[in-house]
């Protein structure tokens, strides 16, 4: 696909010794697209030092996102695709001439306006999936979990259903949850002064009743 899409072409890949790249079915494939596989020594990954620190970035990511909106680890996949896909179109680096990798492959600005919180809280619109009754409810609560690869679309994490469900009709709540620890106290604050106030009111029509009698 990348060689396709922009017309050059793969000389050479570099991994390690790990079995998901060295095996007959991957060495075939460079063999048959021309490209050179060359490969790190055991137990040396500062010959691959660029992928490594990579892998180390997005490990730590992942590890805060899943953590900090107290998600499941096997959502650790949608985790590393939403890291990399936001990474690619903002993180600037002083050797890309302070652009991001998106703006360098692509040749124009990336478009940031539909990023969204990753583990927020949405709702997904029932546009037809279903059939609802008269008073059924039209969208179902779920989580947010990245964006789509093959289509304009998020994805999402349906919690009535439990499935993974990928669409553009999605409404995001994306307050922070450590905001709600407040609003009690701001409501027992309004309710104490309703009280004071209340207390205010009732002497004073007591002592005004009290003048009256006299």
């Amino acid at each position: 696909m990348l060689e396709n899409e922009k017309s050059s072409k793969i000389v050479s890949i570099r991994s390690d010794h790990g079995g998901e790249f060295q095996n007959e079915r991957f060495e075939h494939f460079c063999e048959k697209h021309g490209s050179k596989h060359n490969f790190s020594a055991p137990r040396t990954p500062q010959q691959n030092c660029v992928l490594e620190r990579k892998n180390r970035s997005l490990e730590e990511l992942v590890r805060t996102m899943l953590n900090e909106n107290s998600l499941p680890k096997y959502f650790w996949a949608d985790a590393v695709n939403t890291a990399c896909y936001v990474l690619n179109k903002v993180l600037m680096r002083p050797i890309l001439k302070k652009t991001t990798p998106y703006e360098l492959f692509k040749g124009r600005r990336p478009v940031l306006s539909h990023l969204k919180l990753f583990g927020c809280k949405c709702f997904i619109l029932n546009n037809g999936k279903e059939s609802l009754g008269k008073f059924d409810a039209k969208a179902d609560e779920g989580v947010f979990l990245g964006y789509a690869t093959q289509s304009h679309a998020y994805r999402v994490y349906n919690k009535r259903l439990m499935t993974m469900e990928e669409s553009m009709h999605v409404v995001f709540d994306e307050t922070n949850p450590n905001l709600h620890d407040h609003v009690p106290k701001i409501a027992d604050e309004e309710e104490t002064t309703l009280e004071k106030k209340t207390a205010i009111e009732l002497k004073s029509a007591a002592e005004l009743k009290s003048v009256a009698g006299n």
